[in-house]
């Protein structure tokens, strides 16, 4: 059986990932000056935080309607006998109840909600492929997936709270303290919302450090199988160098993988910000 695994853009696994394991993508929307642009095809993040920065004003995201899925759905059961689709977390966005409405309508179409966002949804996502590769029936996959999507530990650290309150995603009393007391926030996604961790001031180059520390140090529940080290491309590469050199000798993971975040995660994120996730175990 052929099995089709798709996701939200906003899964954020890089090009050579997708395109090892033939990963369908489908792309939620920046509005910018009242017009649409999708997601990393016609709009990068580098001209997204030009956009925000130069003053002329917000962008926001917008998700995939029902009739988009429903022929995205359709292209590919064309060639292949079942789709299962990844989306961000109900709490985030419409997307998956959109998805949801347009599978009832069709046979062999399976949704599943991450219940997260960026390279924390990754994670299933590349599961799902793997799992699909061994042959196991799309109905075992989804079960697969559900449990799976328990385990995801993801946060990341902020630079900037700009971004998250421009984008109703935080108080302005809660961005105004923080920005006063020159405070970086931990955000963690717990059962597929966002909730602020600890914060931690100072240089960003080293709280991030120290946030990986925290993290990773000193736990017994991890999974080494895999880590994403996820981060907007304004990032600059020597830190993230040492973020990596920081997992390693942390933990042994099998797998570390370094990839940008699209523009919907960074619409909210901003151009400061770096996140680590992964599995914990059962």
């Amino acid at each position: 059986m052929r099995i089709k695994i798709t996701a939200d853009s906003t899964c954020d696994l890089p090009s050579e990932i997708l395109e090892r394991y033939d990963i369908g993508i489908t792309p939620l929307y920046i509005i910018k000056d009242e017009k649409a642009y999708k997601d990393r095809l016609e709009i990068s993040v580098l001209d997204m935080f030009d956009y925000v920065e130069s003053g002329a004003g917000m962008t926001r995201s917008s998700a995939i309607n029902v009739s988009e899925y429903s022929e995205y759905f359709k292209q590919w059961l064309e060639d292949y006998d079942a789709v299962i689709h990844i989306n961000i977390s109900n709490h985030f966005s419409v997307c998956n109840q959109n998805a949801r409405i347009a599978a009832q309508d069709l046979e062999n179409v399976f949704v599943v909600d991450s219940l997260n966002l960026s390279t924390g949804s990754g994670h299933i996502v590349m599961d799902a492929a793997i799992l699909a590769e061994s042959g196991l029936s799309p109905e075992r996959i989804v079960e697969e997936l559900e449990q799976l999507v328990l385990r995801v530990d993801a946060s990341f650290v902020i630079g900037t709270l700009k971004y998250l309150y421009k984008g109703g995603r935080c108080t302005g009393l809660a961005a105004l303290g923080a920005n006063l007391l020159k405070l970086n926030p931990c955000i963690e996604v717990v059962n597929g919302e966002m909730h602020v961790g600890k914060k931690y001031r100072g240089h960003f180059d080293k709280i991030i450090l120290q946030y990986v520390e925290d993290r990773l140090g000193g736990r017994e529940d991890i999974d080494t199988r895999r880590i994403f080290v996820t981060y907007p491309p304004t990032m600059d590469p020597e830190l993230i160098a040492r973020v990596v050199e920081k997992v390693q000798s942390l933990r042994n993971f099998e797998e570390v993988i370094c990839c940008d975040a699209g523009c919907v995660i960074s619409n909210h994120c901003g151009p400061i910000c770096v996140g680590v996730l992964f599995y914990c175990r059962t």
